[in-house]
């Protein structure tokens, strides 16, 4: 019999017997259990396909690992590597694996797991997201031993580290079967990790499964980080399709904890009483961005100009009003990051200063650039010369959110006290994307999601290479910043990034190509028992389970 034959007969017999909602933990040992609300569907318990769901990917979390992690300081550390050593060139990557890892069921972890498992992402009939099979495919993979694995890249890449935080998966229990329907193999709901949780049961509803519930892993207890926390032996984690049913369960005591909410619900959450608001910085930054490639705010190039509309903007005062969503930001680099500068700040509210640079700017037009004649002119002809009208009124993009809007009309004005006419062009998620995508805006309030990424690694939108391929919406180009992010991409010794990173903090505040304003706070709300936990750097949600060996439960 076949491995995926083994594997159909097992999944039916799963199916036969996955319990109802109403049924869940009655006949299992009391282990102090943690039940937590989270919003969407369980798809598949898979770290190869969870990488675009929450909440897939915040429970296979605690069942599979990666050769590395990310520590609370945002620094990539090993997990089931041991360590690794980088080539001079930064092309190379020798991983040396642990050997005291078992998987779940009990077969011992090798380099032969990680080989199958990256092999398995960059096959061309691979199903999942794309990015991680492109990104892959640029990679070679070679097992040097039973306990080592070198990686070959084709370009020198400093986060390279991170991307080893891929779930690996177990050979023995998926060689044989198609990689083409691997996102249909029943492994998905039955998984075999190495992490400290495996999967107890799923718990359905009317066909639809519901929940899961985990419990510590005893292979997991083997190992020497395995051997003392983990008070929280069960996990069982419920879904809801709205965040209003989620809080609705905890209210009525359904659920110890909700995860991944929106910041939006943090004033009626903290209303509830008996509940406490975790908070962190989530991984995003909000920005206002200029239209550099506009010939008539020809002005946003001059950094005259941009510092003077830094120091007309009371971002402190601005982000006040919304203290329960937003932190105050200087850095495109997330606070808490070991790349993070706190000395690089921007400079206080002055609108006297604002008016004193504001002389200093030119308001002509730029010179006109011909375009190359195909042949001299007929005679009499002439060839006139467009003259590009310098306006003194724009637009600042922005989404219909309310709270965010709010700052964009504050910053607007504070900026129309310069004499400029400014204001809102309100739309929705999409058409924001579009526009800014084809460039169709004159400043826009956009607010960047850095994850999954802990690295500080901001190449795709800052650097001028990536006006047209990357993120760097306004056209922005500003040679030091280039400079900077492309030395710090392609360095691989810690100490150089940092002062590389350290270098373009000061110069992004210095030259004010964009203006930081927030940070979005990440919200994690937890049942006042629920002790022990930490949030530190969030690079994605899963992330505060970091600490969870160390959580407890009071009765």
């Amino acid at each position: 019999m076949t491995v995926f034959r083994r594997w159909v007969g097992l999944l039916c017999g799963l199916l036969l017997f996955i319990p109802s909602l109403s049924q869940a933990n009655t006949h299992q040992q009391p282990l102090p259990e943690l039940r937590e609300a989270l919003v969407g569907e369980i798809r598949k318990l898979n770290p190869l396909f969870a990488t675009n769901n929450p909440v897939d990917r915040d429970i296979t979390s605690l069942i599979f690992e990666g050769l590395t992690t990310v520590n609370e300081y945002g620094e990539v550390v090993p997990d089931l590597a041991e360590n690794w050593i980088v080539s001079s060139d930064g092309l190379e990557y020798i991983v040396r694996l642990r050997r005291d890892v078992l998987w779940q069921d009990g077969i011992p972890f090798t380099a032969a797991d990680v080989a199958y498992t990256f092999r398995t992402v960059r096959s061309a009939l691979f199903p999942g997201d794309p990015n991680l099979r492109d990104f892959w495919r640029t990679v070679e993979i070679q097992v040097l031993d039973e306990y080592t694995v070198r990686f070959r890249l084709v370009q020198p890449l400093a986060s390279f580290p991170e991307q080893l935080r891929l779930g690996i998966v177990p050979v023995h229990a998926l060689e044989g079967a198609p990689i083409a329907t691997l996102d249909k193999h029943p492994f998905n709901l039955s998984p075999i990790g190495t992490g400290p949780y495996q999967r107890e049961a799923l718990y359905a509803d009317n066909g639809q499964i519901r929940a899961v519930s985990l419990r510590v892993a005893p292979n997991y207890r083997l190992r020497p980080e395995g051997q003392t926390g983990f008070a929280i032996g069960r996990i069982t984690f419920m879904t809801y399709p709205t965040a209003e049913e989620a809080i609705a369960a905890y209210q009525r005591g359904e659920v110890t904890s909700v995860g991944n909410l929106s910041p939006l619900y943090v004033d009626s959450l903290r209303n509830l009483g008996n509940v406490n608001v975790q908070t962190s910085i989530a991984p995003a930054v909000g920005v206002l961005i200029y239209n550099w490639q506009d010939d008539s705010l020809a002005y946003f190039r001059d950094q005259r100009l941009r510092l003077a509309f830094v120091y007309a903007v009371d971002r402190p005062t601005i982000m006040a009003g919304l203290s329960s969503r937003l932190v105050l930001a200087d850095s495109p680099i997330l606070p808490g990051s070991w790349a993070f500068n706190p000395d690089a700040r921007y400079p206080s509210y002055s609108m006297e200063e604002a008016q004193r640079l504001l002389q200093l700017v030119s308001f002509e037009p730029p010179p006109v650039q011909e375009e190359p004649s195909e042949g001299p002119p007929a005679e009499g002809e002439t060839t006139p010369t467009p003259q590009v009208q310098i306006r003194r009124d724009f637009k600042i993009l922005v989404i219909d959110d309310p709270g965010i809007a709010a700052v964009a009309f504050e910053v607007a004005t504070q900026w129309s006290q310069l004499g400029f006419t400014v204001t809102l062009d309100m739309v929705d998620y999409q058409t924001l994307v579009s526009r800014l995508d084809s460039g169709q805006f004159d400043v826009a309030l956009v607010e960047y999601t850095l994850a999954p990424q802990a690295d500080p690694d901001q190449f795709s939108l800052w650097h001028e290479s990536q006006i047209e391929v990357g993120q760097n919406y306004g056209g922005m180009k500003i040679n030091r910043i280039s400079y900077l992010l492309a030395q710090a991409r392609r360095d691989h010794n810690g100490l150089h990034r940092k002062q590389y990173y350290d270098d373009f903090q000061r110069t992004f505040v210095g030259s004010a190509p964009a203006i930081v304003l927030y940070n979005p706070l990440f919200i994690y709300v937890t049942d006042p028992a629920l002790q022990g936990i930490q949030l530190d750097f969030i690079s994605v949600s899963s992330d505060r389970f970091r600490t969870i060996k160390d959580w407890t439960l009071a009765s």
